[in-house]
Protein backbone atom coordinates (compact mmCIF):
# COMPACT_ATOMS: atom_id res chain seq x y z
CA UNK A 1 0.00 0.00 0.00
CA UNK A 2 2.79 2.40 0.92
CA UNK A 3 5.85 2.55 -1.30
CA UNK A 4 8.21 3.58 1.47
CA UNK A 5 8.36 3.63 5.26
CA UNK A 6 8.54 7.41 5.10
CA UNK A 7 5.13 7.55 3.39
CA UNK A 8 3.61 5.45 6.19
CA UNK A 9 5.14 7.72 8.85
CA UNK A 10 3.71 10.79 7.11
CA UNK A 11 0.22 9.28 6.90
CA UNK A 12 0.26 8.35 10.60
CA UNK A 13 1.49 11.79 11.68
CA UNK A 14 -0.96 13.53 9.34
CA UNK A 15 -3.84 11.44 10.70
CA UNK A 16 -2.96 12.36 14.30
CA UNK A 17 -2.54 16.01 13.31
CA UNK A 18 -5.87 16.28 11.44
CA UNK A 19 -7.88 14.27 14.00
CA UNK A 20 -6.78 16.43 16.92
CA UNK A 21 -7.36 19.66 15.00
CA UNK A 22 -10.95 18.72 14.10
CA UNK A 23 -11.76 17.34 17.57
CA UNK A 24 -10.55 20.65 19.03
CA UNK A 25 -13.12 22.47 16.88
CA UNK A 26 -15.98 20.22 17.98
CA UNK A 27 -15.32 20.57 21.71
CA UNK A 28 -14.15 24.19 21.63
CA UNK A 29 -17.53 25.69 22.52
CA UNK A 30 -17.23 24.49 26.12
CA UNK A 31 -15.42 26.84 28.50
CA UNK A 32 -13.70 25.37 31.52
CA UNK A 33 -12.35 26.96 34.70
CA UNK A 34 -8.85 26.41 35.99
CA UNK A 35 -8.61 28.20 39.31
CA UNK A 36 -9.62 31.81 38.67
CA UNK A 37 -9.06 31.46 34.92
CA UNK A 38 -11.34 30.45 32.04
CA UNK A 39 -10.31 28.77 28.80
CA UNK A 40 -11.80 26.77 25.95
CA UNK A 41 -11.93 22.97 26.18
CA UNK A 42 -10.67 22.98 22.59
CA UNK A 43 -7.23 23.80 23.92
CA UNK A 44 -6.76 20.24 25.26
CA UNK A 45 -5.92 18.46 21.95
CA UNK A 46 -3.66 21.22 20.61
CA UNK A 47 -0.43 20.11 22.32
CA UNK A 48 -0.65 16.92 20.21
CA UNK A 49 -0.92 19.13 17.14
CA UNK A 50 2.27 20.95 18.22
CA UNK A 51 4.06 17.63 18.68
CA UNK A 52 3.12 16.27 15.28
CA UNK A 53 3.82 19.64 13.61
CA UNK A 54 7.40 19.55 14.88
CA UNK A 55 7.93 15.93 13.80
CA UNK A 56 6.50 16.62 10.34
CA UNK A 57 8.67 19.73 10.11
CA UNK A 58 11.74 17.70 10.95
CA UNK A 59 11.20 14.80 8.54
CA UNK A 60 9.10 16.27 5.73
CA UNK A 61 10.21 19.87 5.67
CA UNK A 62 8.53 23.23 5.39
CA UNK A 63 6.51 22.22 2.32
CA UNK A 64 5.10 19.18 4.11
CA UNK A 65 3.78 21.26 7.00
CA UNK A 66 2.38 23.97 4.75
CA UNK A 67 0.54 21.45 2.57
CA UNK A 68 -0.87 19.62 5.57
CA UNK A 69 -1.93 22.91 7.18
CA UNK A 70 -3.95 23.94 4.12
CA UNK A 71 -5.47 20.45 3.81
CA UNK A 72 -6.46 20.53 7.50
CA UNK A 73 -7.96 24.02 7.15
CA UNK A 74 -10.03 22.74 4.21
CA UNK A 75 -11.23 19.75 6.28
CA UNK A 76 -12.16 22.04 9.16
CA UNK A 77 -14.15 24.13 6.69
CA UNK A 78 -15.80 20.93 5.45
CA UNK A 79 -16.74 20.13 9.06
CA UNK A 80 -18.25 23.60 9.27
CA UNK A 81 -20.47 22.90 6.25
CA UNK A 82 -21.63 19.52 7.61
CA UNK A 83 -22.47 21.08 10.99
CA UNK A 84 -24.33 23.90 9.27
CA UNK A 85 -26.34 21.35 7.30
CA UNK A 86 -27.04 19.28 10.43
CA UNK A 87 -28.21 22.35 12.36
CA UNK A 88 -30.68 23.28 9.63
CA UNK A 89 -32.24 19.82 9.27
CA UNK A 90 -35.04 19.51 11.88
CA UNK A 91 -34.82 16.76 14.49
CA UNK A 92 -37.53 14.08 14.44
CA UNK A 93 -40.00 15.32 17.06
CA UNK A 94 -40.73 12.85 19.81
CA UNK A 95 -38.10 10.45 18.49
CA UNK A 96 -34.75 12.19 18.49
CA UNK A 97 -33.06 12.10 21.92
CA UNK A 98 -31.42 15.42 21.05
CA UNK A 99 -33.65 18.40 20.26
CA UNK A 100 -32.82 21.14 17.75
CA UNK A 101 -32.20 23.59 20.60
CA UNK A 102 -29.85 21.19 22.38
CA UNK A 103 -27.98 20.41 19.18
CA UNK A 104 -27.61 24.10 18.35
CA UNK A 105 -26.52 24.94 21.89
CA UNK A 106 -23.57 22.56 21.48
CA UNK A 107 -22.65 22.86 17.82
CA UNK A 108 -23.98 26.32 17.02
CA UNK A 109 -21.15 27.85 19.02
CA UNK A 110 -18.77 25.69 17.02
CA UNK A 111 -19.57 27.81 13.99
CA UNK A 112 -17.72 30.76 15.49
CA UNK A 113 -15.08 28.45 16.91
CA UNK A 114 -14.37 27.05 13.46
CA UNK A 115 -14.22 30.48 11.78
CA UNK A 116 -11.81 31.66 14.47
CA UNK A 117 -9.81 28.46 14.44
CA UNK A 118 -9.33 28.32 10.68
CA UNK A 119 -7.96 31.86 10.76
CA UNK A 120 -5.84 31.28 13.87
CA UNK A 121 -4.72 27.84 12.68
CA UNK A 122 -3.37 29.04 9.33
CA UNK A 123 -1.71 32.14 10.80
CA UNK A 124 -0.07 30.22 13.66
CA UNK A 125 1.03 27.27 11.49
CA UNK A 126 2.66 29.52 8.89
CA UNK A 127 4.43 31.45 11.66
CA UNK A 128 5.42 28.18 13.37
CA UNK A 129 7.01 26.67 10.28
CA UNK A 130 8.86 29.92 9.50
CA UNK A 131 10.31 30.23 13.01
CA UNK A 132 11.11 26.49 13.15
CA UNK A 133 13.21 26.66 10.01
CA UNK A 134 14.81 29.94 11.08
CA UNK A 135 16.29 28.12 14.07
CA UNK A 136 16.99 24.84 12.23
CA UNK A 137 18.93 26.60 9.46
CA UNK A 138 21.17 28.09 12.16
CA UNK A 139 21.56 25.10 14.47
CA UNK A 140 21.38 22.17 12.02
CA UNK A 141 20.41 18.88 13.66
CA UNK A 142 21.30 20.08 17.15
CA UNK A 143 19.14 21.91 19.74
CA UNK A 144 15.83 20.31 18.81
CA UNK A 145 14.31 21.89 21.94
CA UNK A 146 15.16 25.38 20.68
CA UNK A 147 13.34 25.14 17.36
CA UNK A 148 10.34 23.24 18.75
CA UNK A 149 9.76 25.39 21.82
CA UNK A 150 10.82 28.62 20.09
CA UNK A 151 8.36 28.16 17.25
CA UNK A 152 5.57 27.32 19.71
CA UNK A 153 6.24 30.36 21.92
CA UNK A 154 5.74 32.73 19.01
CA UNK A 155 3.06 30.98 16.94
CA UNK A 156 0.75 30.16 19.84
CA UNK A 157 0.73 33.75 21.07
CA UNK A 158 -1.05 34.64 17.83
CA UNK A 159 -3.23 31.52 17.90
CA UNK A 160 -4.51 32.08 21.46
CA UNK A 161 -5.67 35.65 20.86
CA UNK A 162 -7.05 35.19 17.33
CA UNK A 163 -9.23 32.16 18.05
CA UNK A 164 -10.75 33.52 21.27
CA UNK A 165 -11.21 36.97 19.76
CA UNK A 166 -13.19 35.68 16.79
CA UNK A 167 -14.98 32.80 18.53
CA UNK A 168 -16.02 34.43 21.81
CA UNK A 169 -15.23 38.14 22.09
CA UNK A 170 -16.52 39.43 18.73
CA UNK A 171 -19.87 37.57 19.03
CA UNK A 172 -20.26 39.05 22.52
CA UNK A 173 -19.99 35.72 24.35
CA UNK A 174 -17.35 37.11 26.73
CA UNK A 175 -16.25 40.61 27.70
CA UNK A 176 -12.87 42.13 26.90
CA UNK A 177 -11.31 41.42 30.30
CA UNK A 178 -12.34 37.75 30.12
CA UNK A 179 -11.03 37.59 26.56
CA UNK A 180 -7.59 38.87 27.58
CA UNK A 181 -7.33 36.70 30.71
CA UNK A 182 -8.59 33.59 28.86
CA UNK A 183 -6.18 34.13 25.98
CA UNK A 184 -3.25 34.57 28.35
CA UNK A 185 -4.33 31.50 30.35
CA UNK A 186 -4.65 29.42 27.20
CA UNK A 187 -1.30 30.64 25.93
CA UNK A 188 0.40 29.86 29.23
CA UNK A 189 -1.21 26.40 29.29
CA UNK A 190 -0.14 25.57 25.74
CA UNK A 191 3.35 26.88 26.34
CA UNK A 192 3.69 24.87 29.55
CA UNK A 193 2.48 21.70 27.89
CA UNK A 194 4.77 22.29 24.90
CA UNK A 195 7.75 22.44 27.27
CA UNK A 196 6.58 19.29 29.08
CA UNK A 197 6.23 17.51 25.71
CA UNK A 198 9.85 18.20 24.77
CA UNK A 199 11.00 14.72 25.93
CA UNK A 200 8.26 13.18 23.78
CA UNK A 201 9.54 15.11 20.77
CA UNK A 202 13.01 13.64 21.35
CA UNK A 203 11.44 10.21 21.77
CA UNK A 204 9.44 10.67 18.56
CA UNK A 205 12.60 11.67 16.70
CA UNK A 206 14.40 8.59 18.01
CA UNK A 207 11.60 6.16 17.13
CA UNK A 208 11.01 7.57 13.64
CA UNK A 209 14.73 7.68 12.85
CA UNK A 210 15.18 4.10 14.08
CA UNK A 211 12.17 2.88 12.06
CA UNK A 212 13.32 4.60 8.85
CA UNK A 213 16.86 3.22 9.18
CA UNK A 214 15.77 -0.43 9.72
Amino acid sequence: MFKTKKELVFVILAGIFISNAIVAELIGGKLIQMGPFVMSMGIIPWPIVFLTTDLINEYFGEKGVRKLSFITAALIAYSFLILLLAINIPAAKGISPVSDDQFFAVFGQSMWIIVGSITAFLVSQLIDVTVFWFFKNRTGDTKIWLRTTGSTIISQLFDSFIVLGIAFWLPGKINFDTFISSALTGYTFKLGVAILLTPLIYLGHHLIKKYLEE
